[in-house]
């Protein structure tokens, strides 16, 4: 079978067909970054002002913190997309093993919020280091394929191919994981697991190695939902939501009461009811079905496009970048804003059970926030050494 890597290598080789940007980077998408920022600040403001009102006394509260959140995301992001592959790749080991220390540093001291310990506070700054490690995995695992592609793809030796190409990339992944897994962080856990995965088999690892740790890490999150209380409570509810509407059922039903109240076109933007303290964390987790409440199907059908169009357009960069590691950061990073998307989706949809996960640039929040505009910046960054067909 030949391997991902391989086709998009040989196809690399075809320069006739193709021109190598130097220097410029990928306009189109920073203009789709652009696009699904203004459309997520815009539901911020929206969905969040009654809460804000409520809890804080100011309608703005949200969108104005937000704001000042947007700007440093924003010279993040253009800081980023200056600093050359090279440099990243270079102190990627650095980046994971900080990662690692603040994932240990978390279950030490840091502080509980909304019933989980998963954040750290330095002076003013509230640090959540799982939203760090998704990047870092990324980047981990890009530099380990870039670094030890020949041992790992090594057809001539299936020893080669299982441990260099499947067993030290998933202990790579296994220990943040398993960090995470203590702050019972379980959306975090399948992100990380998902992101994993999917590099795994898209640097070229025989198909055949991975099927048994996909099945182990099936199995590992499946007993981590039937043996542990939190994750057993949250099945529970979700198998039957109105048995404990007063309880943990409430925030689902309301959610889907206002998925319901949009229709098709909804009842226009910032008409919603259901974010009058009905739906919890309206600005937040549930933002999704203040957005089908107020622009109805079409309106959360155009955010969803948006979302993939930006998710495409990176893979397309991901894809037609240089070298390996640049290949796959850009590929890992837009894995970790789909799968996040989706899982969001489903939450409010009820589809799965809740996992407490934010919509990517929708939700409110600083440090996720700006992860995503450093994360875009990367993006931005490898772009300007693609090679695009015109």
């Amino acid at each position: 079978m030949k391997s991902l890597i391989r086709i998009i290598s040989a196809n690399s080789k075809r320069e006739s067909n193709q021109e190598k940007k130097q220097g410029g980077i990928d306009f189109v998408f920073l203009l789709l970054v652009f696009t699904v920022t203004l459309f997520g600040t815009v539901m911020v403001f929206s969905a969040g002002g009654a809460y804000a009102k409520t809890r804080y006394g100011d309608e703005y509260y949200f969108i104005k913190k937000q704001a000042v959140w947007l700007l440093i995301g924003i010279a993040v992001m253009y800081l980023s997309s200056r600093v050359r592959p090279e440099i990243y790749r270079k102190y990627t080991p650095h980046l994971y093993c900080a990662t690692l220390v603040l994932l240990v540093l978390v279950l030490l001291v840091g502080f509980v919020g909304n019933g989980a310990q998963r954040w750290i506070s330095i002076g003013p700054l509230t640090i959540q280091p799982s939203e760090i490690a998704k990047l870092s995995l990324v980047m981990m695992l890009s530099k380990y394929f870039n670094d030890k592609q020949e041992l790992s793809s090594d057809i001539h030796s299936e020893k080669n191919i299982f441990v260099y190409g499947t067993l030290i990339p998933c202990l790579i992944m296994l220990v943040p994981i398993i960090l995470v897994m203590l702050q019972k962080h379980l959306s975090c856990i399948i992100i990380l697991g998902t992101i994993g995965l999917l590099l795994i088999f898209a640097a070229g690892v025989n198909p055949k190695y991975i099927y048994g740790f996909c099945i182990a890490a099936a199995a590992g999150i499946t007993s981590l939902a039937l043996f542990t209380d939190y994750t057993k409570e949250r099945i529970t509810v979700w198998q039957n939501p109105e048995a404990y509407k007063l309880t943990g059922g409430w925030q689902t039903l309301q959610g889907l009461m206002a998925i319901g109240s949009g229709g098709l076109f909804g009842v226009g933007l910032g008409n919603s009811i259901m974010k009058h303290c009905y739906v919890s964390e309206p600005a937040n987790d549930m933002i999704f079905a203040i957005l089908c409440e107020e622009l109805g199907l079409f309106g959360a059908a155009l955010a969803l496009f948006v979302f993939g169009a930006l998710v495409l357009r990176g893979t397309k960069i991901a894809l037609n970048s240089s070298d390996t590691y640049s290949r796959l950061v850009a590929l890992g990073i837009c894995i970790k804003m789909a799968t996040q998307v989706l899982l969001n989706v489903a939450v409010v949809t009820n589809t799965i059970p809740n996992t407490g996960i934010s919509l990517p640039f929708f939700s409110y929040g600083g440090s996720s926030l700006i992860m995503l505009f450093f994360e875009m910046g990367i993006i931005l960054s490898i772009s300007r050494s693609s090679r695009l067909t015109k």
